[in-house]
């Protein structure tokens, strides 16, 4: 809980794989997730930013994207309104609410897919390569909000290559090879 995890390997290494068992997307073959000394529950509450925003975009604009997800919570209007605005400025995309989602840059879908599972208060948050295809200003722009979900304690597990975009945020660095942990 609370932990900022980068897992890192070659492609092929399992990192993926892993990310799946984690977020029961697939059945382990052996062995167990363990989360504080205890079986962890796959179902509690894990989000997933995909490699690729655009497949994990659901919605014509950021506005009804984000409320596709809230809409399921069977939220009062004025806690939908609320946790909207929130999630909206806290990965700033406020100006963007209305715009087409397909017409906006790789680094404000990449916000917005963030900003659709952090409305959904998940208790892990799984980045597979936060990085990919984004420019220096997406870069930083992704990287600020994940300071940020630090900050706030969030449990993020960060899968890349680009490990020197994000070790220095890390308390936890875990290499696997093989689908074998080499290193942790």
């Amino acid at each position: 809980k609370n932990d900022f995890i980068l897992i890192a390997g070659s492609n092929g290494s399992g990192k993926t794989v892993l990310m799946n068992i984690i977020a029961n997307l697939e059945k382990a073959t052996s062995g167990k997730i363990i989360n504080n000394s205890k079986e962890f529950n796959l179902n509690s509450h894990i989000g997933i930013i995909f490699q690729d925003a655009d497949s994990q975009i659901l919605g014509e604009t950021p506005e009804e994207d984000i409320l596709f997800g809230l809409k399921n919570l069977n939220l009062r209007k004025d806690e939908t309104e609320k946790k909207l605005k929130e999630v909206l400025s806290f990965c700033e995309l406020e100006n963007k609410k209305h715009s087409p989602a397909r017409l906006m840059s790789g680094g404000e879908k990449r916000r917005l897919a963030i900003a659709s599972i952090l409305a959904l208060d998940c208790d892990i948050i799984i980045l597979d390569e936060p990085f990919a295809n984004l420019d220096w200003k997406g870069v930083k722009l992704v990287t600020s909000i994940l300071k940020k979900l630090k900050e706030k304690n969030k449990t993020i597990i960060i899968l890349t290559h680009e490990i020197e975009k994000i070790l220095a945020l890390t308390n936890r660095f875990i290499i696997i090879n093989n689908g074998n942990l080499v290193f942790d």
